[in-house]
C-alpha cells in the first residue's frame, strides 16, 4: 500500500478509480440475435407449434391409411393410399391453402407487437443496443422459426408416409409413371419452393406487426389477407393480378411434376415473394426507424 503526498492511504480501490475508465463493448447483432432465440424458445406457442407440425402430418396419414374412401377431388388425394408420395403433396396442398399463412404470422405477426403490448421497449434499448439490430434480430428470428415449422412439416409428412404407406412410384401430373428414386428429390424440391412465399408471408407479418403494435392483429391479419388472395386467385378474368399475389408461388411446384417439366412460374413466383418481402421489411424498418418510443 502507498501513500499519497497528503499522507492519505492509496487502496487498490482508488487506483482503479483513478486509472482511465474502460469503455464497454456494445453487444453485436448476434449477440440481440441470440437474446431474440431464447426469448422464442422460451414461449410455449413456439414450441407447441412445432409438435403440431410433427405429429399433425402422422396422424393425417394414418387416418387416411385407414379409410377406404381418398380425398379424390383434391391434387394428388387419389394417390394417398397407392404412394407414399402422394399424401405429401396432399398435404402440401391442403397447406399453402389454409395452414402454411399461420405458420408464418404466428411468430412474425407478434414478434415485435408484443413490446408494444409489454411496455418493453425503452427496456430493451436501454442494452446498449440500436434500433436496426433490434429489428434485424427480430426478423431472423422469425424467419428461422418459419424455415424450421416448414422443414418439421415436410419432414413429418414425408417420412411417415413412406413408413405407413410405401415407396411406389407416383404417377406425375401428366400421368406419367415416376420411379421411386426420382419421385423422393421432387416430393422434397417441392415442398422446398413453398419457403420462398412462406418468408414472403413472414414479411408481411413483421410489417403489420410493427404497424398496428397489437400482436393479435399482427398474427390474424396476414391470415385473412392469405385467405383474400386464394379467393381472388380463383376468380377468372383477373391472371393478370393473380401473377403477383403472394399466394400464387405456393402452386409453383406443380411443374415440377409435369410430364415435361417447366421452371417459368416457379422462377416468377421467386420474384414476386422476394419483392413481397423487400417491400414489406423495407415499410417496418422505416416505421420501427421513425417511431416514437419514449412512452414505453
Amino acid at each position: 500500500m502507498t501513500t499519497t503526498t497528503t499522507g492519505v492511504p492509496r487502496t487498490p480501490t482508488t487506483a482503479a478509480s483513478a486509472a482511465p475508465g474502460r469503455t464497454t463493448r456494445r453487444p453485436g447483432t448476434g449477440t440481440v440475435l441470440r437474446w431474440e432465440i431464447a426469448k422464442l424458445v422460451a414461449q410455449a406457442r413456439s414450441r407447441y407449434a412445432l409438435l403440431v407440425c410433427l405429429i399433425a402430418p402422422i396422424a393425417i396419414v394414418l387416418v387416411f391409411n385407414g379409410q377406404q374412401q381418398s380425398p379424390s377431388d383434391t391434387l394428388f388425394g387419389r394417390q394417398v393410399h397407392t404412394s407414399g408420395y402422394g399424401a405429401p403433396l396432399f398435404i402440401l396442398t391442403f397447406g399453402s391453402q389454409w395452414i402454411f399463412p399461420i405458420l408464418a404470422a404466428l411468430v412474425g405477426g407478434d414478434i415485435f407487437a408484443n413490446e408494444d403490448q409489454h411496455g418493453t421497449w425503452k427496456t430493451i434499448l436501454t442494452r446498449s443496443v440500436t434500433r436496426s439490430q433490434i429489428f434485424w434480430a427480430k426478423t431472423l428470428t422469425a424467419t428461422l422459426f418459419t424455415v424450421v415449422s416448414m422443414a418439421v412439416l415436410a419432414a413429418s409428412a414425408i417420412g411417415s408416409s413412406l413408413l405407413f404407406i410405401g415407396t411406389q412410384p407416383l404417377v406425375g401430373l401428366g400421368g406419367q409413371l415416376i420411379p421411386s428414386g426420382t419421385a423422393l428429390p421432387l416430393v422434397v424440391a417441392c415442398w422446398a419452393t413453398a419457403l420462398a412465399p412462406q418468408i414472403g408471408f413472414t414479411a408481411l407479418a413483421i410489417l403489420l406487426s410493427v404497424k398496428t403494435r397489437n400482436p393479435a392483429a399482427g398474427v390474424a391479419a396476414p391470415v385473412a389477407i392469405g385467405l383474400v388472395m386464394q379467393l381472388v386467385g380463383t376468380l377468372g378474368g383477373i391472371d393478370l393480378t393473380r401473377q403477383f399475389l403472394l399466394t400464387t408461388p405456393l402452386e409453383s411446384w406443380h411443374g415440377l411434376l409435369a410430364e415435361h417439366p417447366f421452371h417459368g412460374p416457379l422462377e416468377f413466383g421467386l420474384a414476386v415473394s422476394a419483392a413481397w418481402t423487400a417491400v414489406c421489411l423495407a415499410g417496418a424498418y422505416v416505421a420501427l426507424r421513425r417511431r416514437d418510443i419514449t412512452g414505453g
